[in-house]
């Protein structure tokens, strides 16, 4: 798996990502939340069968955990994007210094079905957040922020700051949910154990709970037992294998855990209607139609619309 958005803790909080090619779809374990800002290009999210796009000008937040991204660069120029990332203990003292030093009233009523099923929010960025993340971005090249951690937390508490005076919304609600460092640790050694051969009984004494209370707690977060959650995760990780790489079923269903290529294949059937190999095939080919959609027109018929006009 790809760890390239993963800084671990003593990493910048503050990170400029630049990419000059388009990528296939990239896989990324978080080990923070994040909050982005995407500067040029385009950033897509999947989750499932969704493909969500980020613009230039959109902001971005990203649990910790899997996420599965493409960044696209535009009209020959780089993919260019600002990345702050930040823990539930960070996010805490920043709340409390809001809260005390400022007589800030953190509340938040918002509350929908994408906040709870959801583990990103696209938002666009208002006035404000654009010229703050311009402002940051030119630090950035001056190398301000890159040798200063105290201008770095300012410039993070700032952000909150401008996060929390905005209308309420589903962005502010998965922020303000990230103050919860129980949690926080609970879904950290879940996600790091995606891949792992472990058993439930190991995870649930990884997370210093018995096997009922464990299970218990682990359906309140996911929503379903654990042995479903975790075959699910591994099934929708191959399916982006299938369409991003060339890997044989054999060895994406290695990578994905499942060292039975025939029931890797019997599981992969059962829950997207089709075999791996299949649903290469079809994704591939409405691949191909959709570049011919976009296919440039040859001169005589650009002259023809142009004489039109």
């Amino acid at each position: 798996m790809d760890n390239f958005y993963s800084p671990t803790t003593d990493q910048p909080m503050i990170v400029k990502f630049i990419q000059t090619q388009r990528n296939a779809i990239q896989s990324h374990n978080y080990v923070r939340h994040a909050i982005g800002y995407v500067i040029r290009g385009r950033k897509y999210i999947y989750n499932g069968d969704l493909r969500q796009e980020v613009n230039r000008g959109e902001m971005f937040y990203l649990s910790s955990g899997n996420h599965y991204t493409e960044e696209i660069p535009e009209d020959n120029k780089p993919f260019e994007q600002i990345v702050f990332y930040y823990s539930p203990e960070k996010l805490g003292k920043i709340l409390a210094t809001l809260s005390m030093n400022y007589n800030m009233d953190i509340v938040n009523d918002h509350s929908c079905p994408n906040c709870h099923e959801q583990n990103h929010v696209i938002y666009p960025a208002w006035n404000a957040a654009k010229t703050f993340f311009n402002m940051v971005n030119q630090s950035i090249r001056e190398g301000d922020i890159t040798k200063d951690k105290t201008l770095e937390s300012m410039k993070m508490l700032e952000l909150i700051y401008l996060i929390l005076t905005e209308k309420e919304c589903c962005f502010k609600t998965k922020i303000l949910e990230n103050t919860d460092s129980h949690k926080e640790n609970f879904e950290q050694i879940i996600h790091r154990n995606i891949f792992n051969d472990i058993s439930i009984e190991a995870l649930a004494q990884q997370c210093n709970r018995s096997l009922t209370s464990f299970k218990k707690e682990f359906k309140k977060h996911y929503f379903e037992p654990p042995h479903k959650w975790f075959i699910r995760q591994r099934l929708m990780h191959s399916r982006l294998l299938l369409i991003s790489t060339s890997k044989s079923i054999s060895e994406i269903g290695n990578e994905c855990n499942f060292p039975n290529t025939s029931h890797f294949i019997k599981l992969f059937k059962k829950e997207f209607g089709m075999t791996p190999a299949a649903y290469r095939a079809y994704h591939n080919e409405t691949r191909r139609n959709q570049a011919a959609e976009h296919k440039p027109k040859d001169d005589t018929q650009v002259g023809s619309m142009m004489n039109r006009q």
